[in-house]
């Protein structure tokens, strides 16, 4: 395994689009999943401020939490994130890339009142780690119908009693589906579609797995692939039907929700098995992309089928034996680009935002400032795996950087413009000799909610 990029997290999740025939799992202003009410970063809540105060927005409340990726969920005045505590005397790898420490561990899914923080509820597990940046779990909390559904970083799917924290019915992947545990940990947030919570499993014919969102029961199992890859389930409507589509290691797949059955399947491998990014929908265009590979596709409107529009391969230069460099596209990792009116905007790689025309691919500006701090040039090899969450409201877009710092920006396919920023968390994790946070925030009741591996925060984004 070269050592490129770690993780995939939160990665980063999903699209619903607008042609969703399933209704939000929540009210408008809750953010009860990964990426919003609609799995789409965006964030439909009136009243918020159009630039953040000199010394930051007002803090509400902060709670001491342990480690994870995961970002928080917020529904129904509680908000639940999922952290891991180590055994006594327990410690991680100096290597995070060493897979072949077992670390005892509790994994922990936590539930605090969204208005003072006080805890309200907790469960927790024995879970031993054992893989690549083994901090804690990858995968944001899903709540709907008084039920949470959350996802550990070893393949532990439990659904609990969102009220009470009750275990209702849980899951093993490795258990009861011999599914290998990825390099970097299970990372597809469960998608609830109706009665069903479909998720990324990666057993034998079951890299992807419908269960009954209410006793558990498998409804349903689908496609094989050398690896499962990081990409959650995503839900879109095309053809006249509604699809989730599954990117595993070597294709994009799309399946009736339903049953599971395939509809149709296009060819696109990344790098090191890292499908990470939830393909964005925009009209019947379908994007997506990760390290070494990236392409759109056209959705048939008259019936579920796709076909490749265009495809960029980050091979080598056969003359010198050197990896050959991006023409067009957008090569993300830890995160989901945000496509807005046929301009995609995400953090392509090594560590730059960058616009790119959804038609073409074409590149068309970038700038380093929203996720490391600072401009750079174009060839800086600095910020490796650099991450930035791009969440839209209204018509601007608040930027979550892995410099803990809130950016509230204007996003058009001629330029950046920044409006402000401040900081609220510090970066905790590492990559790459610097200092990361890569945990999407959560959006509600007019206030961000952010964690790092300490704290769970909330702050205050209304205007006065």
């Amino acid at each position: 395994m070269t050592r490129f990029a770690p993780l995939a997290v939160g990665a980063i999740v999903l699209v619903a689009s607008g042609w969703l025939s399933t209704p939000p799992l929540a009210k408008g202003d809750d953010w009860p999943q990964w990426m919003g009410p609609n799995r789409d970063g965006v964030w439909a809540e009136t009243g918020i401020l159009e630039k953040l105060p000199a010394k930051g927005p007002k803090e509400v409340w902060k709670v001491p939490v342990s480690a994870g990726y995961a970002g928080p969920a917020v529904a129904g005045g509680k908000v639940y994130v999922v952290d891991r505590v180590l055994a006594k005397g327990a410690k991680n790898p100096d290597d995070p890339f060493d897979t072949k420490q077992k670390v005892a561990s509790t994994e922990r899914v936590l539930c605090f009142d969204a208005k003072s923080g006080k805890e309200l509820w907790k469960h927790g597990y024995d879970c031993t780690y054992q893989i690549s940046y083994p901090v804690g779990p990858r995968c944001t909390p899903t709540v709907s119908g008084g039920k949470v559904y959350t996802l550990g970083a070893m393949g532990d799917l439990y659904c609990l009693n969102a009220d009470t924290g009750k275990v209702i019915w849980s899951k093993n992947f490795v258990n009861n589906y011999s599914a290998k545990t990825p390099l970097w940990g299970f990372c597809g947030h469960p998608l609830v579609y109706k009665n069903l919570v479909i998720c990324l499993v990666g057993g034998e014919k079951a890299t992807a797995v419908a269960f009954d969102k209410d006793t558990g029961a498998e409804k349903w199992k689908a496609l094989d692939a050398r690896e499962p890859g990081y990409s959650p389930p995503t839900l879109i409507r095309a053809g006249g039907v509604d699809q989730v589509v599954i990117w595993h290691s070597s294709a994009i797949n799309a399946l009736d929700p339903l049953t599971g059955n395939l509809y149709w399947t296009v060819a696109l491998v990344p790098r090191y098995g890292m499908s990470i990014m939830g393909p964005r929908q925009d009209g019947d265009r379908l994007f997506a992309g990760g390290i070494g590979a990236c392409s759109v596709l056209k959705l048939d409107r008259d019936k579920p089928n796709a076909s490749v529009l265009w495809t960029e391969l980050v091979g080598k230069d056969k003359d010198k034996g050197e990896k050959a460099p991006k023409n067009r596209g957008l090569h993300p990792v830890n995160m989901t680009p945000f496509v807005d009116a046929g301009t995609i905007y995400g953090v392509d790689q090594p560590g730059m935002l960058r616009a790119v025309d959804l038609e073409t691919g074409k590149k068309l500006w970038f700038t380093h400032k929203p996720v490391i701090g600072k401009e750079e040039a174009e060839d800086f090899k600095g910020a490796g795996s650099g991450t930035a969450f791009v969440v839209k409201n209204g018509d601007r877009y608040f930027l979550f950087a892995e410099t803990g710092e809130l950016i509230i920006a204007r996003l058009t396919p001629k330029e950046y413009v920044e409006v402000s920023r401040a900081k609220l968390l510090d970066p905790t994790g590492a990559a790459f000799g610097r200092k990361v946070l890569w945990t999407h925030p959560a959006f509600a009741n007019k206030c961000v909610f952010v964690r790092n591996d300490k704290e769970l925060a909330c702050y205050s984004l209304a205007t006065e």
